[in-house]
């Protein structure tokens, strides 16, 4: 298991006391300045491993660097606090953005990402709860992460902890039956502590989501499976915010966050041959430039 980078976990705790006191036009421009360091990183990790999803990562990001740096009720330097929120990448193969996030927040050291996918390495293609503190569940087979935090949102009902448990999920990987099941049983026992943000950056594997196995309308379907749907832009910080606060209904809650995928480096955006493509040196360069 890594360990945590406690130096890290101040400067975490500093950007929070900020975000805390902010206007709203500084708070968006703190969580974006973040989220800009996040895809620098994202970028030269997956360049130096030569493997990754960085087009799904870089959709991600600003969903993430909303939760871990304003919303999740955490302590990077007590991943395991009995109290805690929880969240699920469901969406495993794109642990680096998860990873990234986890560094710069303190749970490991970021000179670890230089080891993203080596051998040996704790960092691996897909996040594993045993090698990375701040990882909750393995995942990687697409549909498994929103059935988990079902069950983790359960749990918590049942022992009274008011935790509330976050799962981020791609948009193909809506197509997943097991999805489906798992929102029958959130509506069932009424777990409105469970939040399911689908990435909808309306790209997957190969194709676009709409050519493989159409989704929409995407809200009306998850309305009619029992939830509190909120229809977002998922690169806007303060969408991002007012979504992920608790449910009003005492239904689960189920965001669509509408993203681009390869947000921020113009000739990744919204192309369907980056979802696993690792850029060149002189794309690295161009991408960095557009992150500077």
């Amino acid at each position: 298991m890594l360990a945590t980078d406690l130096e890290q976990v101040e400067v975490w705790r500093a950007l929070r006391a900020q975000l805390e006191d902010a206007s709203a036009a500084d708070r968006d421009a703190l969580l974006a300045e973040k989220a800009r360091l996040t895809r620098r990183s994202i970028i030269t990790m997956i360049s130096t491993a030569g493997q990754g999803h960085v087009g799904g990562d870089l959709s991600v990001t600003d969903i993430l660097t909303t939760l871990y740096a304003y919303t999740l009720r955490i302590d990077p330097a007590n991943p395991t606090l009995a109290g805690r929120d929880r969240f699920i990448l469901s969406k495993g193969h794109c642990a680096g953005a998860l990873y990234t996030t986890l560094a710069h927040s303190g749970y490991f050291e970021p000179a670890e990402l230089n080891t993203f996918m080596a051998p040996l390495s704790s960092l691996n293609g897909h996040p594993n709860r045993n090698k990375v503190p701040g990882v909750e569940t393995n995942t990687g087979p697409l549909g498994h992460g929103l059935p988990v935090a079902v069950g983790q949102a359960m749990a918590a009902k049942l022992s009274k902890n008011d935790a509330r448990i976050f799962v981020v999920m791609g948009d193909g990987e809506m197509q997943e039956g097991s999805n489906w099941e798992a929102l029958m049983t959130a509506s069932q026992y009424k777990l409105d502590n469970l939040v399911a943000i689908v990435d909808r950056n309306r790209l997957q594997q190969g194709a676009r989501t709409e050519d493989t196995n159409a989704l929409d309308p995407l809200d009306e379907r998850l309305a009619s499976f029992g939830c509190e749907v909120r229809v977002i832009d998922g690169h806007s910080y303060a969408e991002l915010i007012e979504a992920f606060a608790p449910s009003t209904t005492g239904k689960p809650v189920a965001i669509i966050a509408n993203t681009v995928k390869g947000k921020g480096v113009s000739f990744i955006e919204d192309r369907v041959e980056w979802h696993h493509k690792v850029p060149s040196a002189e794309q690295v360069l161009l991408a960095l430039q557009e992150l500077s």
